[in-house]
């Protein structure tokens, strides 16, 4: 059962030949085999998730209808709001709050029947890009567990590659999707800005963040993308369909696109190791294989990505986490003498280390006098990127590039860098300032039998295309299909 993507397990229990239970069942075996290894989960849902599979087994044993992901057990990362059990943001100011309402795309799960078995390990409040950042567990990659799982969504991405769901949902701010997809060999897909409803999502920067599915297959997030996709009028940043319409992205999935036109960027590129530069040269290749035409373009400010990242990226945050004060929710400090101390102290002791930085560097950003010279002019540039995007997709239907510079890194290695961490994400960052879709692919292994992902992006609104062309990929190699062994 293992080996089943989401939508051949969900084909199989809405046809009776495998029952929801089962599938459950299977899933919280593996999670008391393998979890104490990974440690992807910060909260497991047994008897919620068993309840909710024998429902969906009788409904289907009643020949009534069931929704799109009948009875398939999924995860969802822990900066999501859910009415059962706590939303950490594996963070200790909030590790015993409970969210008064569920997310929209929480509720789309449900209305799916889609078994929710738990909620996933992340960096706090989604700030960092190897999950060593979380206040409340260690997680590790499933195919080398001396090695990160990628972040913020590592523990939703370790969860697919380790069998301990057969899909999860991850946000992504500055490629928190993607790299841990690339990192643990398996999809990840970050959707345009807008087009899943951020409500219910506890925001780190409000203009970046993306839900979007991590998967074992490109067939299996356009099952997800069919179920969360869509307005939502409690969103205001979320687009309405008469502008921007939800296809069935699963329809199509599998027909190629012809006189398919693709770009690489090579100067931007070059930085990456060489095991991941040949990775992309063999991917290019397949794709002129396939009838694809490939061209060079030049985007000329993709090079003060990072650096406009982290400054819109950091005051966003700065903003958002102004909430956590220890007044409204939260940690509330014992030691306080006053009401600033409250404040002060709740904090202090509350926010991991990354998040203060961030805090820091925003508040400082956003400051009198400092606001014109970095904030403002990192949103100019954030417009010349997007305007690199524009000039780009006139030439052609999809950039690809890396995902990541390297494989998966060494638990350790790089956490007290702030600098060579952040540069981690130095090929994802622009499509969140873009508000672009991209994707990640598994294109090959490293020579440490490391996983290596191969990024698509493609113009806005066109989640539909993107997922058509990484299928073509797909379909020329078994890449996808390779596991990780995992025990205790």
């Amino acid at each position: 059962m293992e080996n089943l993507s989401a939508k051949e397990l969900r084909d199989k229990i809405a046809a009776g030949r495998i029952s929801s239970v089962e599938a459950t069942e299977e899933i919280f075996k593996n999670i008391d085999e393998r979890e104490t290894a990974i440690g992807a989960y910060i909260n497991t849902y047994r008897d919620r998730a068993l309840e909710k599979a024998a429902e969906v087994d009788k409904r289907i044993a009643a020949g009534k209808p069931v929704g799109e992901l009948a009875g398939v057990p999924v995860a969802i990362k822990d900066n999501m709001c859910t009415v059962f059990g706590p939303t950490t943001c594996a963070s200790k100011i909030l590790e015993n709050f409970h969210a008064p309402y569920n997310a929209t795309f929480v509720e789309k799960l449900l209305s799916a029947d889609a078994v929710i078995v738990g909620k996933t390990n992340m960096d706090e409040f989604a700030m960092g890009s190897s999950t060593e950042n979380s206040g409340l567990k260690q997680t590790v990659n499933p195919w080398d567990r001396s090695r990160v799982p990628g972040g913020s969504s590592g523990g939703s991405a370790a969860a697919v590659a380790g069998g301990l769901c057969f899909a999860a949902l991850g946000s992504d701010t500055g490629g928190s999707i993607r790299q841990p997809a690339s990192f643990c060999g398996v999809v990840g897909l970050k959707p345009t800005y807008g087009r899943v409803s951020r409500f219910g999502l506890v925001a780190y920067g409000s203009s970046l963040d993306q839900i979007g599915p991590i998967t074992h297959t490109v067939a299996d997030s356009a099952l997800m993308m069919n179920v969360i996709a869509g307005h939502d009028p409690a969103d205001s940043t979320s687009v309405d369909e008469v502008v921007a319409p939800v296809c069935d992205y699963l329809e199509k999935v599998d027909e190629p696109i012809d006189k398919l036109k693709i770009a690489i960027v090579p100067e931007f590129s070059a930085g990456a190791d060489q095991q991941v530069q040949k990775a992309l040269t063999d991917a290019v290749d397949i794709y002129r294989g396939l009838g694809a035409e490939v061209i060079e373009i030049n985007m000329p400010h993709l090079d003060y990505a990072i650096a406009a990242y982290y400054v819109i990226a950091t005051a966003e945050a700065s903003s958002n986490l102004a909430r956590y004060d220890g007044v409204h929710y939260g940690h509330r400090s014992e030691n306080a003498a006053d009401y600033i101390e409250v404040y002060s102290k709740s904090r202090a002791e509350a926010f991991g280390k990354e998040v203060k930085r961030r805090i820091m560097l925003g508040t400082y950003t956003l400051s009198s006098g400092y606001y014109d010279a970095y904030y403002l002019k990192a949103l100019k540039v954030r417009n010349l990127i997007r305007g690199d995007f524009t000039n780009a997709f006139e030439k052609c239907e999809a950039i690809l590039m890396p995902v990541s510079p390297t494989t998966a890194f060494k638990i350790g290695e790089k956490i007290n860098d702030p600098l060579k961490m952040y540069l981690s994400d130095i090929y994802t960052i622009a499509a969140n300032l873009a508000g672009v879709p991209g994707i990640s692919i598994p294109c090959g292994f490293d020579e440490n039998d490391l996983p290596i992902g191969l990024q698509i992006l493609s113009p806005a609104f066109t989640e539909d295309k993107l997922l058509r062309i990484a299928r073509m990929y797909e379909k020329e190699n078994d890449w996808h299909t390779r596991k990780p062994t995992v025990t205790n």
